[in-house]
């Protein structure tokens, strides 16, 4: 593109030839020039537009050149960014991420999206005589993002519907061969794990704030207000939210059959701090009952033992205390663990 800016007859254009212009046109026209991400500047009332190559791509098969202006070359969405223009005319700076625009590059209206700046110019003067169109084309990131949304809610309809059959199956197989506390347990495990696949899939399966994790867990099995709930925002890892899911399922189970949420007067504490350095830091929780019966050791140990010996990874680190007045639980994890996807403990 410097080679067509050297080459362009500009005595035919607005702004005449690069003898005449402006010292800060030469020195934004050198820029944009010499810059490997898209720009094009416009400048004048004429808004004539220079570009550089990265910015040829947008264009798509536009004919539209350098030294034509920035309003012919997207007359077809001028409706659209013909504001957005004006205000930078008018020395109002705008950025806008995805920004949904329908263009005709190819001989058809196509859907596009675009993440761009419009930076206002000044002249010797202090005037301003154009602005800089800093642009990035985000049309297939967007569409992806749209792709796998749809994916995500095919999947979770899917899933719930895996629940409800497997829940059906589980009701007839066991008729008769287990009583109804045990298939409501069975039940209410199935939808602790149903409801951490839930945040997982608004996440895009990737991690979810450890704030919702506790937060769905707890609506599905007690009153919210009987909860106290405070600590620090932290992301956590896949195999982390089904673990503390279930976990804190089997704690308000517990504290409903037998502690704090046993009686009126019952109250928990779910607090979280974080300890040490960014390299070895430790995620310290901890489960308090306080207005409820004296916490007793239990007799036998089952599988919601098993769930709640796993801690906040699945892999141990927790520490239970029957105390007169309550139970308290304490869980630990590294952080860059518990935070991790793949790499994570599991069940």
């Amino acid at each position: 593109m410097g080679k067509a800016v050297r080459a362009l007859d500009w005595d035919r254009t607005p702004l005449g030839p690069p003898t005449l212009w402006p010292q800060s046109l030469r020195t934004v026209v050198a820029l944009v020039l010499a810059s490997p991400f898209p720009k094009c500047l416009v400048w004048g009332p004429e808004m004539i537009a220079i570009y550089n190559d990265a910015f040829v791509p947008i264009l798509g098969k536009k004919q539209i050149g350098i030294g034509s202006s920035f309003r012919d070359m997207w007359s077809e969405a001028w409706r659209t960014i013909g504001p957005i223009v004006d205000k930078a005319f008018s020395g109002e700076a705008t950025f806008i991420e995805d920004f949904p625009l329908v263009v005709n590059r190819y001989g058809y209206p196509e859907q596009t999206y675009f993440t761009f700046a419009y930076t206002p110019l000044l002249d010797e003067f202090g005037e301003v005589a154009g602005f800089m169109d800093t642009v990035i084309e985000t049309t297939s990131k967007v569409e992806a993002e749209t792709r796998l949304r749809v994916l995500n809610a095919e999947l979770g309809h899917r899933m719930k519907n895996t629940q409800a059959i497997v829940q059906a199956i589980a009701r007839q197989t066991l008729r008769g061969q287990a009583d109804d506390a045990a298939l409501a347990a069975f039940t209410q495990r199935l939808m602790a794990l149903s409801s951490a696949h839930e945040i997982l899939l608004r996440q895009s399966w990737e991690a979810a704030p450890l704030h919702n994790v506790v937060e769905a867990a707890l609506k599905h099995n007690a009153a919210p207000d009987r909860f106290q709930v405070e600590g620090p925002d932290l992301t956590i890892g896949p195999k982390a939210v089904i673990s503390v899911s279930l976990m804190l399922h089997e704690m308000v189970t517990n504290a409903v059959k037998h502690g704090a949420l046993s009686v009126e007067t019952g109250r928990v504490e779910i607090r979280w701090t974080i300890e040490g350095d960014a390299e070895n830091a430790t995620l310290h929780m901890r489960w308090i009952e306080r207005g409820g019966p004296p916490a007793q050791r239990p007799t036998r140990h089952g599988f919601g033992s098993r769930l709640i010996n796993g801690g906040l990874t699945g892999a141990g680190r927790a520490r239970l205390q029957f105390l007169p007045t309550g139970l308290e639980g304490h869980f630990e994890a590294p952080v860059n663990w518990i935070s991790a996807g793949e790499r994570g403990g599991g069940l």
